[in-house]
C-alpha cells in the first residue's frame, strides 16, 4: 500500500512541472507584449522613419550649402563691383566668364584679350577713362583661348586654344560696309605636340618675323607665320614656368624650376630666311626657381621674381656676341607666399609684383614698396603688365581687367629729370626739361585730385 502511494506521488511530480513552465511562459510571453506595445513601433517601421529623417535632414544640408554658397558667390560678385582705389583707372567688364591673358599692340592703340567664355575682346585705350567701354568681339568657335598676342603690323593676333592645344590667327578688319570693326579667325596653325602650351609670343625685326610656341615641358618652338616650325629648343629647366619674345623681336626668354633665365636670339639672314636659334645670355643670381620675367620696352632691361623672395633688375644691354652676361643693377625683397607674376614698365622705372590676388607696385630706383593694392580680384592673378606708353599697369584674375595708374612711374620720371636739371648747363635744354617736370607734376596732380600749386607772380 506505501509502495502504491509513492508510484503515484513520483507520476505527478512531472506533470506538476511541466504546468508551472507553462504558467511561467505565459506570464513571460504577455510581459513582452506588453512591453512591446509601450515601446511603440516595430524595428521596421523604425528603420523606415529613420532613414525618412536622414533623407530629410540630408535635403536641408544640402538646401543650406546651396544658400552658402549663392551667398558667398553673391558677396564675391558685390566685392568684385565694389572694389576701389585712388589709382584705379577704370575696369573692363564684359566679359562673362574669367579673362586668362591680355596683349597691349606695340603702337598703345588697343589691348586684346581672351576668356574662358570663348571671346576674344579688343578694347580702345583712349577710352580707359570713359565710364562706358566698348570693344569689338570675336568668337572662338568650339573651344576657348588661353593666350593672345598682337602682331607687330597691330592688325591681326594671334592666340592659343585650350582643346585644340593650336594657334590660332585672327585679323583686324573693317566689315565690308566699312561701318564697323570686326574680329576673323583665319587660320588655324596644325597641332604640333600633345602637350599643353604655356605662352606665345611673336617676333618681328628687320631680318624676319616668327611666332614663339612654348610648352609645359621643357620645349619651346620657333614657327613661321605660315605654320611651319622652324626649330625646337630644350630648354633644360625641368619644367618651363613662362616664356616669352622680347620686344625688339630679336629674343626669345624662359624660365622655370631652375634659379636662372635663358635668352636666345633668333638668327635670320639678310635676306629674311630663318638661320638658327642661338644662346644669346643667361640671367643667373638668384637661388630658388624663376617664376617670371619681364622685358622693358626696348630690351635694354630685364626684371625677374623668384621663389626666393627676391626680384632682380638686370641690365641686358650687353655684347651677347662677346659672351658678355647682363648686370645685375638691383635686388629687392618682396612677401613671398606662392607663385607670382612680375611686370617692368617700359621705362625701367616700375616693376609691379602679382602674388594671389594682391599687387606690390616698387620703384626700380629706390627698390622699395610704393604701393600695395589688395583683393584686387576674386581668384588669383593670372596676367599682370603695363601698357606701352608706360601710363597704366592692368591686370586681371577674373572676369574683370583692372586699370590703374602708374603714379609710381611718373614720380620716378620727376625725379630722374630733377637729376637731369642739375646737370645741364644748357639754357634750352633747361626750359625743356622744366616744361616736362612741370607737365608731368600737373598729370600727378590731376590723377591725385589735387589742386595745383598756384605759380607766385613774376617781380
Amino acid at each position: 500500500m506505501a509502495d502504491q502511494e509513492m508510484m503515484e506521488k513520483g507520476a505527478s511530480a512531472p506533470f506538476s512541472v511541466v504546468i508551472i513552465t507553462l504558467s511561467l511562459g505565459a506570464v513571460i510571453l504577455l510581459l513582452m507584449i506588453v512591453c512591446g506595445a509601450g515601446r511603440g513601433k516595430p524595428e521596421e517601421e523604425e528603420e523606415t522613419e529613420t532613414n525618412d529623417k536622414k533623407t530629410k535632414e540630408k535635403k536641408s544640408n544640402q538646401a543650406n550649402k546651396k544658400q552658402t554658397k549663392s551667398v558667398t558667390h553673391g558677396n564675391k560678385k558685390s566685392s568684385q563691383k565694389a572694389f576701389t582705389h585712388p589709382l584705379l583707372a577704370s575696369s573692363l567688364k564684359e566679359h562673362s566668364h574669367n579673362v586668362l591673358d591680355l596683349d597691349f599692340s606695340i603702337n598703345g592703340k588697343y589691348v586684346a584679350s581672351c576668356s574662358e567664355d570663348r571671346t576674344v575682346r579688343v578694347w580702345s585705350v583712349k577710352e580707359f577713362k570713359e565710364k562706358e567701354h566698348k570693344c569689338v568681339r570675336g568668337n572662338v568657335e568650339y573651344d576657348h583661348a588661353t593666350n593672345i598676342k598682337f602682331s607687330p603690323d597691330c592688325k591681326s593676333f594671334i592666340t592659343s586654344t585650350a582643346n585644340g592645344n593650336c594657334i590660332r590667327v585672327f585679323k583686324l578688319g573693317k566689315r565690308e560696309d566699312s561701318s564697323a570693326v570686326q574680329v576673323t579667325p583665319v587660320l588655324d596653325f596644325p597641332k604640333s605636340r600633345d602637350q599643353d602650351i604655356l605662352s606665345i609670343g611673336v617676333g618681328s625685326n628687320a631680318s624676319g618675323s616668327f611666332i614663339m610656341v612654348a610648352y609645359t615641358d621643357t620645349t619651346i618652338q620657333i614657327w613661321n607665320t605660315k605654320g611651319e616650325v622652324l626649330a625646337s629648343v630644350d630648354t633644360h629647366h625641368m619644367n618651363n614656368n613662362y616664356a616669352a619674345v622680347s620686344p625688339c623681336g630679336r629674343f626669345v626668354a624662359s624660365c622655370g624650376f631652375t634659379p636662372d633665365v635663358k635668352v636666345w636670339e633668333v638668327v635670320f639672314s639678310k635676306a629674311g630666311e630663318f638661320g638658327e636659334v642661338r644662346r644669346a645670355m643667361e640671367l643667373k643670381g638668384h637661388k630658388a626657381s624663376v617664376y617670371s620675367f619681364s622685358f622693358n620696352l626696348d630690351s635694354s632691361r630685364m626684371a625677374t621674381v623668384s621663389k626666393d623672395g627676391t626680384w632682380k633688375l638686370w641690365d641686358t644691354d650687353v655684347e651677347y656676341a662677346k659672351q658678355q652676361d647682363p648686370y645685375l643693377l638691383l635686388t629687392g625683397q618682396y612677401p613671398h607666399s606662392g607663385p607670382c607674376l612680375i611686370a617692368l614698365s617700359p621705362d625701367a622705372y616700375s616693376v609691379a609684383i602679382a602674388q594671389g590676388t594682391e599687387i606690390w607696385l616698387y620703384s626700380a630706383n629706390a627698390k622699395q614698396e610704393e604701393e600695395h593694392f589688395q583683393d584686387v580680384h576674386s581668384q588669383r592673378i593670372c596676367k599682370l603688365g603695363f601698357d606701352p606708353s608706360g601710363k597704366y599697369l592692368v591686370s586681371t584674375g577674373d572676369r574683370f581687367i583692372r586699370i590703374f595708374h602708374n603714379i609710381i612711374g611718373l614720380r620716378a620720371l620727376v625725379s630722374d629729370l630733377e637729376a637731369k636739371l642739375k646737370k645741364t648747363s644748357s639754357g634750352a635744354m633747361k626750359e625743356r626739361l622744366n616744361y616736362q617736370i612741370k607737365s608731368t607734376s600737373e598729370d600727378i596732380d590731376a590723377i591725385l585730385n589735387v589742386s595745383p600749386t598756384p605759380t607766385p607772380p613774376a617781380t
